[in-house]
């Protein structure tokens, strides 16, 4: 005699990037168990590669998760957890005030969104006439350089020439170029031009939240902010 057949609900999100609503169910067992493997592996590529394993499976019509933008993945990921796992998470925050007290507070996972800071640009004006276009990270490139040995100034500059798509100026494009050449052209920028690309990274849309917490000890209110899935899940 066959087994009854356990139904799964089914919720909707909106994609981030593309502003697409989706359907989606929670994870099942066999999934839970391929991300507690991850988590306990504490191996950020493994732990990349589940998260969109864990996409594509549970949500409809999803592919190519890998191509999408790392802020993308992460609020699909938190919306997954929240239904299978629970809505809320349990942190301690560091109290900025005096450096050493921690608080215990309750973020609840609905209200972290996926937020773009003002003035936000793909195309950066390095100089009056040279400017740079780029496009969002992927997975594919927090993959490639989250192996052993390779550093975060090896890590910068390999997720900025990745995402680099054209260098401009007034009379031409340029979308063909050798890494050699491109790194030649980052290498040879002033500190303050290479600021601009760094705000590009800085201000780009991601997971962000700010909460209030009050020292205890010192009875001073202080506003932390959260930024990033690894800020809000462990």
């Amino acid at each position: 005699m066959a087994l009854p057949k356990l139904e799964t609900p089914t919720y909707e999100m909106v994609v981030p990037s593309t502003k697409e609503k989706v359907k989606f169910r929670p994870f099942l067992v066999k999934e839970q168990k391929m991300l507690m493997i991850a988590q306990e592996s504490k191996d950020q590529n493994m732990m990349a590669n589940t998260m969109v394993a864990l996409i594509e499976s549970c949500v409809e019509g999803m592919k190519d998760v890998h191509l999408l933008p790392t802020f993308d993945i992460e609020y699909m990921f938190v919306q997954l957890r929240t239904v299978s796992v629970g809505s809320e998470v349990e942190l301690e925050m560091l109290c900025q005030d005096d450096g050493v007290t921690k608080v215990p507070v309750t973020i609840k996972l609905e209200d972290i969104k996926v937020v773009e800071l003002p003035n936000h640009k793909k195309e950066i004006m390095i100089t009056d006439k040279i400017g740079m276009t780029f496009k969002y990270p992927t997975m594919v490139d927090i993959v490639k350089y989250g192996k052993d040995g390779v550093s975060a100034v090896e890590t910068t500059f390999g997720v900025i020439q990745d995402c680099l798509v054209n260098i401009f100026d007034e009379n031409e494009v340029y979308d063909e170029m050798s890494p050699k050449e491109l790194q030649e052209f980052i290498e040879q920028m002033t500190t303050d031009q290479f600021e601009k690309v760094q705000d590009f990274f800085d201000t780009m849309p991601k997971l962000r939240h700010t909460i209030e917490v009050k020292n205890p000890n010192t009875g001073v209110v202080n506003k932390v902010h959260l930024e990033g899935m690894q800020s809000f899940l462990a």
